[in-house]
């Protein structure tokens, strides 16, 4: 019998990272994620395949109070005896990015980075790595972790250059890292993100010198002959022309059409048909003002009227195609930061979702979305805690195909 190779997830959030490396062929066996809702979408979507996963042996919510002695003999020891080693292939993991991504910041109390705790958490997850002696590791994180500064007398990217020596001291590893576009590998988005990859060194034919992710070959090629889809052939089989504003369509509307749109309607070879039920499909109620203005700016072809202009972040309409231009657009944790290329309204969490690559499947456990400083944090006050509902688990996660072809290419070295 052939073993898949094994992971675990560290800041698992909802699972996107895992959901793609689970689909190149790796086994999760042990994953971490302080927030109980995004927890609870990561194993609800795991009781089949992996139930050991409910087991508070292999899985934990604080990263701080598991790294001590004690509690990596344990998993060793649980893991042994559940999965026959305690042999770890990968160790992956994104850190809360809050506090590097620039959205994060202006859309957040002000606070130095250096005083958020969740910016220190790279440490932690480097210290997981070096007790489990992973055969490969993979930070994950946003492009402002490049040029971030620890305060506002620092200097752009020292909070880089501190989190990359932190990995590239670990013993036994080659590391290299690379910020990479979403589209550039076929996802419907721009999304540009960090990567920190280590390998350890015998499974390395050639060393390079160059700490170039890409050019080291840690990285899979870009997928330029393959472009990413447009808009409406991920989405427009989900358009209702009966929807309602604040209300629900509870089966699929349409048919699939094309190759994308059947694979996310497709569980265990089994595609869903029109009039089959569908979930995560509800609308937000929008004042008619709000609807005034988005059905405005669809009319204006996305561009804002000036009588609908704030100060506020300006609202854009997701456009049905790219017509030979590269996806512009970037899954947030704010729905309201996109009006849907038809109708006036925002996305809903399945169309949220699929922008992610998640299949219909997959659900989400939580409220829809919540705001203020339930969602903010308020770290002036010592409130480091941040609601995640269903927007903010999607918005927060890796997309799958991006992390599916991440983890075919990493096979390569195993």
């Amino acid at each position: 019998m052939v073993t898949r190779p094994r992971f675990i997830d560290l800041f698992a959030g909802c699972g996107g990272l895992s959901l793609g490396l689970e689909k190149a062929g790796f086994k999760p066996v042990y994953i971490n994620e302080i927030n109980e809702d995004a927890l609870s979408t990561y194993l609800q979507n795991r009781e089949e395949e992996y139930p050991y996963l409910r087991n508070p042996k292999f899985h934990s919510r604080d990263i701080k109070e598991c790294v001590n002695k004690r509690f990596f003999s344990k998993l060793k020891r649980d893991l042994k005896q559940e999965h026959g080693s305690s042999d770890i292939d990968l160790i992956c993991g994104g850190p809360p990015c809050q506090g590097f991504s620039g959205i994060g910041l202006r859309r957040s109390y002000s606070v130095e980075r250096k005083d958020l705790p969740s910016n220190h958490l790279f440490e932690d997850m480097a210290r997981f790595i070096d007790e489990m002696q992973p055969k490969i590791f993979l930070f994950e994180n946003v492009r402002g972790l490049l040029n971030a500064k620890w305060d506002k007398k620092g200097v752009k990217g020292e909070i880089f250059k501190k989190v990359f020596s932190t990995f590239k001291n670990l013993k036994g590893y080659s590391v290299k890292y690379k910020l990479i576009y979403s589209k550039d590998y076929g996802i419907p988005q721009n999304r540009p993100r960090l990567f920190i990859i280590g390998i350890k060194q015998n499974l390395i034919r050639y060393e390079s010198e160059c700490d170039d992710a890409l050019e080291s070959g840690f990285l899979p090629d870009p997928i330029y002959m393959d472009p990413p889809p447009d808009i409406e052939e991920i989405l427009s089989d989900l358009i209702d022309p009966n929807f309602e504003n604040g209300g629900e369509t509870k089966i699929y509307p349409n048919n699939a059409v094309g190759k994308w749109q059947k694979e996310f309607r497709t569980k265990n070879g089994k595609l869903a048909k029109k009039g089959d039920s569908i979930t995560e499909h509800k609308y937000s109620k929008h004042s008619q003002k709000v609807i005034q203005k988005f059905e405005a700016i669809i009319a204006n072809q996305g561009k804002v009227p000036d009588e609908f202009k704030t100060k506020k972040f300006a609202q854009r309409k997701i456009e049905p195609r790219w017509n030979n231009q590269q996806p512009n657009i970037t899954v947030t944790s704010l729905p309201d930061d996109l009006i849907h290329y038809e109708q006036a309204r925002t996305p809903t969490v399945r169309e949220w979702a699929r922008l992610q690559t998640f299949p219909d499947w997959y659900q989400f456990a939580g409220k829809r979305t919540t705001g203020g400083i339930r969602r903010a944090g308020n770290p002036q006050i010592n409130i480091f805690e941040r609601e995640v509902p269903k927007y903010t688990q999607i918005g927060n996660a890796v997309p799958v195909k991006l992390a599916e072809k991440i983890g075919i290419h990493l096979l390569k070295f195993l």
